[in-house]
C-alpha cells in the first residue's frame, strides 16, 4: 500500500511498466553492433557511427527529461501505444536510408524511446523503494540487450546484414503494443515532490554531476567503436561482435558485485580501480592483439561498467546532501550517451579510430580528478 504515490500499482501494472522500460532502452545496447554492420555495408561512414549514436541518444534523452516536465501521466495506455507504432515504423524506415539518412532516421527513433522510458520512469520515481526498481529496469535491460546481441552476432548479422538487424529491432519494439494495454491509465503524484532537494543542485552538486558527464562519455565513446577498434587491429568483424556480447554479459557480473560491495567500499576507490581496468583495456584496444584478449579485455570493461556506475549516485550524494544532484544523475548518464559518441566522432577519421581512445583516456582522467577532489575536500575536517 506505501509503496507509491497515490494508488497502488497492480503487480501486472508494474511489471508493464517495467517491461515497457526494457523495449525502449533496447536499442542502447545494440547500437555499436548495428550501426558498424551499416558502416561495413558502406552506408554510414566511420564518424557517422558517432553521430548516429549520439542523435538517437541525445533526442531519447531530451524527449525523456521534456515530457517529465510538460506531460501530465494520463491517458498512458493511448500514449504507449501511438509511439510504438511510430517508433515500429521508424524501425523499419532504417532499412531503406544510408548516410544521413540513417542519422535523420535514428535521431527522430529516440522521441518516441524516450516517450516509452517516461512512462517506466515515471513509475520508478513514484515508487518508495525506487533503487529497487530501477536495479529491476537495468537487470531486464542488461539480460535482453545480451540475449538480443547474441542472436544478432550469431544468427542475423552474418546471414541478413543491418537491415536484419533492424528488423529484429522493429520486432521487438512491436512486443511494447501487446504491454501498453497492462499499463497504469495514469499515475500519481511524485512522492516529494515538495520536498527539500527539489529544484536546482548546489555549486558542488554542478561539479559531480560534471564528473559523472566525463566518466560516463568516456565509455559510450569507445563502446560504440569496439567493433572498427577490432578491425584496426587486424582482428574479425566476428571477433568484435563477440567482444561486444561478452562485455554485455560480463556487465551482469558487475552488477551483481556492485550490489555485493555497496556500503562496503568507497566510490572513489571503486573508481580508481574501474578506471585502471578501462585503460589497460583501451591499451589493448590500441595495438595489435590476439582475439582472445581482445574480447577478454572487453569483457572486464564491461564488469568495471557496471560496477562503477551505481557508485555516481553516492559520489553526487556527498557532494551534495540535499540529493538534488542525485536526481539529475540518471539525465546526466542520458546525456553523456550522446556527449561521447559527439565527441568521437570528431576523433576518428576513416583511416584511424584510435583518435577515440585518446579521448576517452582524457575524458575518464577529469572525471577521476573530479571525483578525487570532490571526495578529498568532503573528508577534510572543517576548521
Amino acid at each position: 500500500m506505501d509503496e507509491v504515490a497515490g494508488l497502488p500499482f497492480t503487480p501486472t501494472e508494474a511489471a508493464a511498466c517495467i517491461a515497457l522500460g526494457v523495449l525502449a532502452l533496447l536499442i542502447s545496447g545494440l547500437m555499436g553492433l548495428l550501426l558498424a554492420a551499416l558502416a561495413e555495408e558502406g552506408r554510414l561512414s566511420a564518424s557517422g557511427i558517432g553521430l548516429s549514436a549520439m542523435l538517437e541518444a541525445l533526442s531519447t534523452g531530451l524527449v525523456t527529461g521534456a515530457a517529465g516536465i510538460l506531460l501530465k501521466p494520463v491517458r498512458l495506455r493511448a500514449i504507449a501505444l501511438v509511439a510504438t507504432v511510430v517508433l515500429v515504423a521508424l524501425d523499419l524506415a532504417t532499412l531503406g536510408v544510408s548516410g544521413p539518412g540513417v542519422m535523420a532516421v535514428r535521431a527522430l527513433a529516440g522521441l518516441p524511446e524516450g516517450v516509452l522510458l517516461w512512462i517506466s520512469i515515471g513509475f520508478i520515481s513514484r515508487t518508495a523503494t525506487p533503487e529497487r526498481w530501477a536495479a529491476v529496469l537495468f537487470t531486464g535491460m542488461g539480460l535482453t540487450q545480451l540475449a538480443v546481441a547474441t542472436g544478432l552476432s550469431a544468427l542475423v548479422l552474418p546471414r541478413f546484414g543491418a537491415n536484419g538487424g533492424y528488423l529484429v529491432v522493429a520486432a521487438a519494439a512491436a512486443l511494447a503494443l501487446p504491454v501498453a494495454l497492462f499499463l497504469p491509465s495514469r499515475l500519481g503524484a511524485v512522492a516529494g515532490a515538495d520536498a527539500e532537494g527539489s529544484g536546482a543542485p548546489p555549486l558542488r552538486g554542478w561539479i559531480a554531476l560534471a564528473g559523472t558527464l566525463f566518466m560516463a562519455a568516456s565509455l559510450t565513446a569507445v563502446a560504440i567503436y569496439v567493433i572498427p577498434l577490432g578491425r584496426q587491429a587486424g582482428l574479425s568483424v566476428a571477433v568484435g561482435r563477440t567482444s561486444v556480447s561478452v562485455a554485455l554479459a560480463c556487465q551482469m557480473a558487475g552488477g551483481a558485485l556492485a550490489t555485493a560491495i555497496a556500503g562496503r567500499v568507497r566510490y572513489i576507490h571503486v573508481f580508481w580501480v574501474c578506471a585502471a581496468v578501462f585503460l589497460a583495456t583501451w591499451g589493448v584496444y590500441a595495438v595489435h592483439a590476439p582475439a582472445w584478449l581482445f574480447v577478454t579485455m572487453s569483457g572486464l570493461a564491461g564488469l568495471a561498467t557496471f560496477v562503477a556506475g551505481p557508485f555516481l549516485v553516492p559520489m553526487t550524494i556527498e557532494a551534495d546532501p540535499s540529493r538534488r544532484a542525485a536526481m539529475q544523475s540518471g539525465a546526466v548518464q542520458l546525456l553523456a550517451g550522446a556527449f561521447g559518441p559527439l565527441l568521437a566522432a570528431l576523433a576518428v577519421s576513416e583511416r584511424n579510430i584510435h583518435g577515440v581512445l585518446i579521448l576517452a583516456v582524457v575524458l575518464q582522467a577529469a572525471g577521476l580528478a573530479v571525483a578525487t577532489a570532490l571526495h578529498r575536500t568532503t573528508a577534510a575536517p572543517e576548521v
